[in-house]
């Protein structure tokens, strides 16, 4: 499988994405999905098989498309015809690649050639990650210079895997020390764990029960430079 980055990424796929990166690949050549909390990016598979069945892909692209399938089989959703007496595919969005035709034709085979032996939802090597079921704002606050950013980050990754979004704030950020407020002073974070696993708790829930809007508190992490200035 290979890999494809988003601007900035330096070098590396992510694991979670949020559904706002997956909604900026929109286009017929950069074409991503989510499908079940898995982000797709079927990019090369529009451009291979350009016709009217990736149309409907197309004009969704960035999007979720999870209720285009049953949760448990992940089959095409289907319906009850009463003119033909049988179930047939629920498509409003049109018919798209890997979905047979409800009629029968001769210019549909029902054995997909090699390359496609799996129908798109359920092929893993168009899999690039997973979407983030939790997403929140962290503060990073840069010690040395006083910058503060606040970043849009997954809930499910670790410290590490921050660290690599905030380089598009900083692209030093590799030489810096990050610390957190425990008590009366700051202390080291330990990189291989979450904000959870850190008991920096996303507090929203509590926000909104009381009428504050979550953006009045917004949890923060103090970086402090090491003097050993990493090469671009």
């Amino acid at each position: 499988m290979t890999t494809q980055l988003l601007p900035n990424q330096h070098g590396r796929r992510r694991r979670f994405y949020t559904p706002e990166e997956v909604s900026a690949h929109n286009s017929a050549d950069d074409a991503w999905f989510c499908v079940f909390g898995k982000a797709l990016d079927l990019t090369v598979l529009i451009a291979s098989k350009t016709s009217a069945l990736t149309q409907p892909l197309i004009n969704c692209a960035g999007n979720d498309v999870s209720h285009w399938f049953h949760s448990k089989s992940e089959n095409v959703k289907t319906y009850y015809s009463q003119d033909k007496k049988t179930n047939l595919p629920y498509m409003p969005m049109g018919r798209f690649l890997h979905v047979p035709p409800c009629e029968p034709t001769s210019k549909w085979c029902t054995a997909m050639d090699a390359s496609d032996d799996t129908p798109w939802w359920q092929d893993v090597k168009y899999t690039v990650g997973s979407v983030s079921q939790n997403v929140r704002q962290l503060r990073v606050v840069n010690v040395l210079t006083q910058q503060s950013d606040v970043l849009e980050v997954c809930g499910e990754e670790t410290m590490e895997e921050i660290q690599s979004r905030y380089m598009e704030y900083n692209a030093h950020a590799l030489s810096y020390t990050w610390k957190q407020l425990k008590g009366n002073g700051f202390v080291k974070v330990e990189m291989n764990k979450t904000l959870e696993q850190l008991h920096i708790l996303d507090e929203r829930t509590i926000f909104h029960s009381m009428g504050m809007d979550e953006d009045e508190y917004i949890p923060a992490l103090h970086v402090y430079f090491n003097d050993d200035l990493t090469c671009d």
